[in-house]
């Protein structure tokens, strides 16, 4: 029988919904994340490290691309930002690097891009087709310099999804390793669809890691940090939706 990704991914959201309490048990966790590691591993043993997600023509882009989290964001700053057109918007890369830097977006736009028509996998169990240009983040970490403790990338986002949240875990964030950092499709998408990325797509840059699902794509971008572990950020999980249940590795 054969089993369609959808049909896979509307499980994976039923699931996570349904066993959201289960998941906070202790020992679970500590289940949960051995089976995640090990599910890592195989995947990584037999998947090509540059292998392409699949591409699509234009005449496949969805006429109605679904956005979801954050569709417009209240934070003061990032309400600023969006009144000024982004022209005070950098987004910093620093942390574990040599040379930190600061671009505006006129520089990133400036920057080696890549252009690609992609499937975006929800958890939630539906997928859109969308086409995005953006700077290929492998030439960004060369020319700020990873160091060679550098293990992990974090992208620090803008918006707050959680103001209840009291223990630094209020702000989205998400985090990758330098496998799929430097994977040629993952990009800083400025553009959707041959046009500015709308803000409730994440303007003015999200993230885009191809083989990852959705979550992992983050939105209203503004650092980059390099960083040895992320335990120390959130509430150590390495992502705004796995410090709630959900794995870090989220391969497909």
């Amino acid at each position: 029988m054969t089993v369609s990704r959808r049909l896979l991914l509307g499980a994976t959201g039923l699931l996570l919904g349904a066993c959201d309490r289960l998941s906070m048990n202790p020992g679970v966790q500590r289940g949960l994340a051995a089976a995640e590691g090990l599910t890592r591993r195989a995947q990584r043993l037999v998947v090509n490290r540059t292998a392409l997600a699949q591409e699509f023509p234009e005449a496949q882009i969805s006429r109605d691309f679904r956005a979801n989290g954050s569709i417009g964001p209240s934070d003061p700053e990032y309400r600023a930002l969006v009144r000024g057109g982004f022209a005070d918007w950098r987004l910093a890369i620093d942390g574990l690097v040599e040379r930190p830097l600061s671009l505006s977006l006129a520089e990133l736009r400036a920057q080696p891009s890549r252009t690609q028509i992609t499937r975006h996998d929800c958890v939630e169990g539906w997928s859109s087709i969308g086409k995005w240009t953006g700077a290929r983040l492998g030439p960004l970490l060369d020319r700020a310099g990873l160091k060679p403790e550098a293990r992990y990338l974090v992208f620090h986002c803008a918006d707050t999804l959680d103001p209840n949240a009291t223990d630094g875990a209020n702000k989205y964030y998400e985090s990758v390793d330098l496998i799929d950092a430097y994977h040629p499709q993952t990009i800083l998408a400025y553009a959707m669809n041959g046009q500015p990325l709308p803000v409730k797509h994440g303007a003015p840059c999200r993230v885009r890691i191809e083989r990852q699902l959705g979550y992992k794509h983050a939105k209203y971008l503004m650092r980059i940090e390099a960083v040895a572990d992320y335990a120390h950020l959130g509430r150590g999980k390495g992502g705004f939706w796995e410090d709630r249940g959900y794995e870090w590795y989220a391969g497909i």
